[in-house]
């Protein structure tokens, strides 16, 4: 940028070095400079009328500003791109996602995935640069294309669990758009009654077990100590002596199968009995898990669970759920 006017050194230095030929006209510039810059390599030209005032890779952040100039007035990071920056997601996604005022229309761009929101101007972040989506308009954006109810609750538990935003942000969000897909659930997921899911397969127990077979209500993420460390157990039915422990993951390292063996036996100790159930369990044999759960606090004088259908065998206390490999 050594070769621009000042004012434009500043813009560029704010917009990592990504400039519009608007922005440099306006500065000063002429079309031929712009011309010339680019075909001596001092320049890249990543989209029409967007330029990078460098040569080499362009950082992700660059890419980014250089996907807000091409797109325009009004134009705001959003969907999976938002939520990339706002560690929503994990990595970065394949194309970048811009959400425009519904009553802007532009030529489609290569590797750019276009949203128009009549809704923009209340969707955009008021001072996080460059220009994206609030974190709640995130996450319902991301509900609303999500092809199945996990996904979309997913989005939700994730944004509550990195402390990203709150239930009640994401209910007031929610509340000021009329349609939107899966809100029945997700108002469900965020009413009070959820306060303290931490994941989605907790959900899915919440939603699929212990509700519609009327187990006791267990405590979420009950504190214990052990050795001088603090530990959660992801539901505790204290009256019962009762734990169950939720493993979402797909591979379980040694040393954290000797801490949940630890965990369980100073469970034990202390007269609390541990129930495991990995993902499988859970979302393909919720009444199988229900009918054991229950059995166990039966055992133990819990006499309220009630089978969810005919055919559930809650309530079979002769069954025997045989857990997933």
């Amino acid at each position: 940028m050594k070769d621009l006017p000042f004012s434009l050194k500043r813009i560029g230095f704010f917009q990592d070095g990504v400039l519009s030929a608007t922005q440099l006209l306006s500065g000063g510039l002429t079309r031929d400079f712009l011309r010339s810059q680019v075909d001596q390599g001092k320049w890249q030209r990543p989209y029409r009328g967007v330029y990078a005032t460098f040569s080499g890779e362009l950082s992700r952040r660059a890419r980014l500003w250089a996907a807000i100039l091409a797109t325009g007035p009004g134009a705001m990071l959003s969907h999976e791109t938002a939520a990339e920056i706002a560690r929503l997601a994990d990595k970065p996604s394949r194309v970048i996602h811009v959400t425009l005022p519904a009553r802007r229309r532009i030529t489609p761009i290569p590797g750019l995935t276009i949203y128009h929101s009549a809704r923009a101007e209340r969707a955009l972040h008021p001072a996080l640069m460059p220009p994206r989506t609030l974190i709640e308009e995130t996450v319902l954006d991301l509900v609303a294309t999500s092809a199945r109810l996990d996904d979309a609750a997913a989005w939700v538990t994730r944004a509550l669990g990195r402390g990203l935003t709150s239930q009640d942000s994401l209910r007031d969000a929610l509340d000021l758009r009329t349609r939107i897909r899966w809100g029945r659930e997700l108002a469900e997921l965020l009413s009070p009654d959820a306060a303290g899911l931490h994941s989605i397969l907790e959900y899915r127990y919440d939603h699929d077990v212990e509700r519609p077979h009327h187990l006791p209500d267990g405590t979420r993420q009950a504190r214990f100590s052990q050795g001088g460390r603090t530990g959660y157990r992801d539901r505790l039915y204290d009256g019962y002596l009762v734990a169950v422990e939720l493993d979402g993951r797909s591979t379980h390292p040694v040393e954290d199968r000797w801490l949940d063996i630890s965990r369980d036996n100073a469970a034990a100790a202390d007269g609390i009995l541990t129930l495991r159930y990995g993902w499988l369990d859970v979302t393909n044999h919720p009444c199988q898990v229900a009918a054991e759960v229950a059995r166990v606090l039966a055992k133990r004088g819990y006499a309220g669970a009630r089978p969810c259908s005919p055919a559930c065998p809650v309530g079979n206390v002769g069954g025997r759920y045989r857990p997933s490999a």
